[in-house]
């Protein structure tokens, strides 16, 4: 099962903000709209979207400044301005700051869909059928859907195999519940919660990924949950005589 595309939108006109949502939402994709730059980083946009529509002219931080931080923790996060300003000044430095498109509003629906599709093939892996790398002792086979744990086979239900995927897709970044519910169980975001509580604490079971695993499910406060493996310890230091006479 393919997941959806996720576009955020920084925007903080509301009116603008529902008719760019229902675009993308028509091509097939889900949009998760952040009213303001603040609410962008309360709710960890960057770490599960995959391309983000930005406008430029936001309360408090500028959109300009939003993309260079962003820039300086991604260099692969497509990035389209979306904007008022149609100054040639203005889209040359966007371009110049690391955007990967700028479009002038008010957007034409057609041409705003082709040019977020040109950037997400121009930001997407080439070459043959996506791979889980590095994520010893756990083995994915994406294409049959399976996985095994130290060579073994574990079985999976389909709902319980997406959520891992997903997890390990985004290793070391938290996920929120909202992204989980729209990207894993295709569902709105008013939709309790519970049901990812209650999966997310059986894979913890499951495959051991719990506290003093190499592999630990956390659940972040108030956000989601984060999948994080653990840095091995440094050697613990010589004794002074055994420094010294080695």
């Amino acid at each position: 099962m393919s997941r959806a595309l996720q576009i955020g939108l920084v925007e903080d006109d509301p009116t603008q903000a529902k008719i760019i949502g229902t675009l993308v939402r028509n091509a097939g994709m889900d949009c998760l709209h952040y009213a303001s730059e603040l609410e962008f980083r309360r709710r960890l946009g960057p770490e599960s979207i995959d391309l983000l529509l930005l406008d430029w002219n936001l309360p408090g931080v500028s959109g300009l400044e939003l993309l260079r931080e962003l820039r300086q923790a991604s260099s692969t996060l497509p990035v389209i301005f979306l904007t008022g300003n149609d100054q040639e000044t203005d889209i040359v430095t966007g371009l110049q700051a690391g955007a990967d498109d700028y479009i002038v509003k008010p957007a034409r629906p057609g041409e705003l869909m082709a040019r977020i599709q040109a950037a997400l093939r121009r930001s997407a892996p080439s070459g043959g059928p996506p791979v889980i790398e590095d994520s010893e002792p756990f083995g994915f086979d994406l294409e049959r859907r399976r996985l095994t744990l130290h060579g073994e086979a574990v079985e999976l239900t389909d709902r319980e195999f997406d959520l891992l995927v997903f997890l390990f897709q985004r290793r070391g970044k938290v996920v929120s519940r909202e992204t989980l519910l729209s990207q894993v169980w295709k569902v709105g975001p008013n939709v309790a919660t519970r049901s990812i509580d209650t999966y997310v604490s059986r894979l913890r079971k499951r495959l051991g990924l719990q506290d003093g695993s190499e592999w630990r499910l956390e659940g972040i406060y108030q956000h989601g949950y984060r999948l994080v493996r653990a840095q091995p310890e440094d050697p613990p230091a010589l004794p002074m005589s055994e420094a010294q006479t080695g």
